[in-house]
C-alpha cells in the first residue's frame, strides 16, 4: 500500500470491525483457496497513489477463477484468460476510441496501465473465496471501502467516479455530485452489457470531464 494511503487509512486499520475482518480471512486461508493473493489484495492502492486519483472505477468482488484475481477491479493476470465482463469492457474500449489493437494487446487483460496513470480500480470486497463468488461480502470489507470511497471525495479537485451496474450505483450516495462527476451504465456482465453498457462511451466521457478539470487524459489504450 502507498504511503499516503497508509496514513489515510490508519484510523480504520485500528478498529474492531477491520481486526475482525483480518481474523476472518486469516481463518479463511487456512481452510481455503482465496483470492487474491495476499501481497495484492491491496495492489490498487500500491498502484495508485491518493495524491494521483483522478478516476475511481468501483467493481464488485475479485474474480474467484484459479489465478484471475490481481488486485485490481476487473484486471486479470497479463497470462489468464479475459473473463467476459473484462472481455466487454474491451470490446467497448476498442468501438468507443475507434482503434483495433494487434492480436498481443487483444489477449491482455492486465490494466495496471490505467492505475499508473491515476485510475483507481477499486472492489467493494477486496478478497473472496475460491470459485464462490461472494463469499465474502458482508464480512466488513464494504465498510472499509466506504471509507476509501469517503476520502476520495473528500478531495478538492474533480475525480470521476465510474459506476457500473447496481451494487456500484449504490455508492453515488457518498458522492458529491456538485464537485466531482459520475460515469454510470449497466454493468459489462453479458447478463447486462446490452442494457446499456455497450454503446455508452465511457472512455471519452471520463476523458472529457478530466478535460473540463485541466487534467490530463487517461490513455486507455493497452501497450
Amino acid at each position: 500500500m502507498h504511503a499516503e494511503w497508509k496514513a489515510l487509512l490508519e484510523p480504520e486499520f485500528e478498529k474492531p470491525y477491520f481486526k475482525k475482518l483480518q481474523k476472518f480471512i486469516a481463518d479463511e486461508r487456512k481452510l481455503f483457496t482465496i483470492y487474491p493473493q495476499h501481497e495484492n489484495v491491496f495492489r490498487a492502492f500500491e498502484l495508485t497513489s491518493h495524491a494521483d486519483t483522478r478516476v475511481v472505477i468501483l467493481g464488485q468482488d475479485p474474480y474467484h477463477g484459479v489465478n484471475q484475481a490481481n488486485g485490481l477491479c476487473f484486471s486479470v493476470q497479463s497470462d489468464v484468460a479475459i473473463p467476459p465482463s473484462l472481455r466487454n469492457i474491451l470490446k467497448e474500449l476498442q468501438s468507443d476510441l475507434d482503434f483495433t489493437p494487434n492480436t498481443k494487446i487483444a489477449n491482455q487483460g492486465n490494466l495496471e496501465q490505467w492505475a499508473q496513470q491515476g485510475v483507481l480500480m477499486l472492489n467493494t470486497t477486496l478478497t473472496v473465496r475460491a470459485g464462490e463468488a461472494g463469499s465474502h461480502q458482508g464480512f466488513g470489507w464494504e465498510t472499509f471501502t466506504d471509507e476509501v470511497i469517503r476520502i476520495i471525495n473528500n478531495k478538492s479537485h474533480l475525480v470521476v467516479f465510474v459506476l457500473w451496474g447496481a451494487m456500484a450505483r449504490k455508492k453515488r450516495l457518498l458522492i458529491n455530485t456538485d464537485k466531482h462527476q459520475i460515469v454510470e451504465s449497466a454493468h459489462p456482465s453479458p447478463l447486462s452489457a446490452h442494457n446499456g453498457f455497450i454503446g455508452s462511451r465511457p472512455f471519452t466521457k471520463i476523458n472529457d470531464a478530466l478535460a473540463i478539470a485541466n487534467f490530463k487524459p487517461i490513455n486507455w489504450r493497452i501497450q
